[in-house]
């Protein structure tokens, strides 16, 4: 055999083993030149093809990378002592059958995501961050709804005795609209003994108003009920038990009486308007709630000195905090005419200021800042089962969110002084009776600045004489009925401007 020829690979041929044979020793030096990890099952046998993809006789794979030197005999034996015997040569190959020497590049190496894994970390860590925060934030969401829904306390009492009257109560005539009564209790019990006398826990309603909201939201109307107005109190359960008699005084008493059920009973007998819900709020959850939006601003025409609603204030435009608007919309005496009547429309524009400033610094659509207006609301609410949980107030409130502040009305119920008695009230009819059924039905009212009212008024007196002739019988009729108008305020109306 000639010792000049030289295989494929240019490494001279073993003068004495036959041509196409790799010596042992050989192809482990080569071996441990360039170690390789061998899969046993792509061990080619020498000389062999793939099964898979036989060539012509003669042909040239179109995988295989064509030699520069020799005939058909010398390149198998060079590709035999390339891939060996089963002893380490075959690593030299890939899966498709390139020479892994001078054949193969960068891009045709197996790529088993290793150092795409080395090279990207973070984001791994980006993931259990952001998963971790997810989970952080809905822990604290949790804690914080049930934080609030626990605040709120269920007045099952009043819906018991409420479920004993219920025939006698009125059925409800618009199915959407809401009539909800606020009371605010001037109980001196607890963290209330502060602002007065502590008469063992009794208590009278300082302030009702009923809320009454449009079936199509477009509108809400408040209409306060003085504490001092005679009407007509039902019998009422007593909270040992007892039964109260029916009698004729002062609203408020009712509430001392037989608590929130009675009084809601002796509003449905007043105006026929079935109350859906109530709430009760005691003085520190007014306060709080005017701290939670910072302070409400109203402007005095004269400075304020009332030791008895510990409030001291002057003149002009100013923004008062919780504890100066408690004193504002409870003093009596030192301010106007010492009036409950003027009492309340001061409360009326108080509410309506309050509202305007939760709707213009949108408050009502910015949970951040709702949380400390429901917090200081939720702490001194007692309310029905049906208004019990955060989720039934978001809800009411957000119904109310897109009422507009011009539509937000606040109004007395047409009231004069009692004939008997100078220092409470009576309602004056039929302008009462007219103002429940518009609200019963839920028809619109409209509300206009006291002075207002009186010059609209003399107009139309004026008018009824001048227009009081026997051929204009019957012309009324065919008129479009007039809106009632009532001497209120609004919430869009500016306590500075007035």
């Amino acid at each position: 055999m000639d010792a000049d020829v030289t295989d494929s690979a240019g490494t001279p041929a073993d003068p004495d083993l036959p041509a196409g044979d790799t010596p042992q020793g050989r192809s482990q030096g080569r071996s441990q030149e360039e170690p390789r990890a061998t899969d046993p099952k792509e061990e080619p046998e020498p000389g062999a093809t793939d099964p898979k993809e036989e060539p012509e006789p003669g042909a040239v794979p179109e995988n295989d990378a064509p030699q520069d030197s020799g005939d058909e005999g010398e390149a198998g034996a060079g590709a035999d002592s390339e891939g060996g015997s089963g002893n380490g040569g075959g690593d030299q190959h890939g899966s498709d059958g390139k020479s892994a020497v001078g054949a193969q590049t960068w891009a045709d190496h197996p790529k088993d995501g290793s150092a795409s894994r080395r090279k990207r970390p973070w984001l791994r860590w980006a993931a259990l961050g952001a998963s971790f925060l997810v989970m952080i934030s809905a822990g604290a969401g949790w804690w914080l709804y049930k934080k609030l829904d626990g605040n709120i306390t269920t007045d099952t009492s009043a819906a018991a005795e409420l479920k004993v009257y219920e025939k006698e109560r009125p059925t409800p005539v618009v199915m959407d609209a809401q009539n909800i009564l606020l009371i605010g209790s001037d109980s001196r019990s607890g963290d209330n003994r502060e602002y007065g006398r502590d008469d063992g826990g009794s208590q009278r309603s300082d302030t009702t108003i009923l809320l009454h909201l449009a079936a199509d939201r477009k509108s809400a109307t408040a209409v306060s009920l003085p504490r001092d107005l005679m009407v007509e109190i039902p019998k009422c359960r007593t909270g040992d038990d007892k039964e109260t008699r029916e009698q004729f005084t002062q609203f408020n008493s009712a509430f001392e009486l037989g608590g929130t059920a009675c009084t809601i009973r002796t509003v449905e007998r007043l105006t026929g308007i079935r109350i859906d819900h109530h709430m009760v709020v005691d003085f520190n959850g007014f306060k709080d709630m005017v701290d939670a939006v910072d302070g409400v601003e109203i402007c005095l025409k004269e400075p304020i000195d009332d030791k008895d609603a510990r409030l001291e204030l002057p003149a002009g435009r100013q923004t008062l905090n919780g504890e100066e608007a408690l004193g504002y919309v409870r003093a009596r005496k030192t301010l106007g005419d010492g009036s409950d009547t003027e009492r309340m429309e001061r409360q009326q524009k108080f509410l309506g200021a309050l509202v305007n400033k939760m709707q213009s610094n949108g408050v009502l659509l910015n949970p951040t800042r709702l949380y400390p207006v429901l917090d200081a609301a939720t702490k001194s609410l007692t309310t029905d089962p049906g208004l019990d949980s955060l989720r039934d107030l978001y809800d009411l409130v957000r119904s109310m969110r897109d009422v507009p502040t011009d539509q937000v009305q606040f109004l007395t119920v047409p009231r004069q002084p009692y004939r008997q008695n100078p220092n409470r009230d009576e309602l004056v009819e039929p302008d009462a009776s007219e103002l429940f059924k518009q609200l019963r039905e839920d028809k619109p009212v409209a509300v206009v600045p006291a002075d207002e009212l009186k010059e609209k008024e003399g107009e139309k007196e004026k008018g009824k004489a001048q227009d009081e002739k026997p051929d204009d019988a019957g012309s009324d009729s065919e008129s479009p009925t007039p809106t009632p108008t009532y001497s209120g305020s609004s919430a869009a109306d500016d306590l500075c401007e007035q």
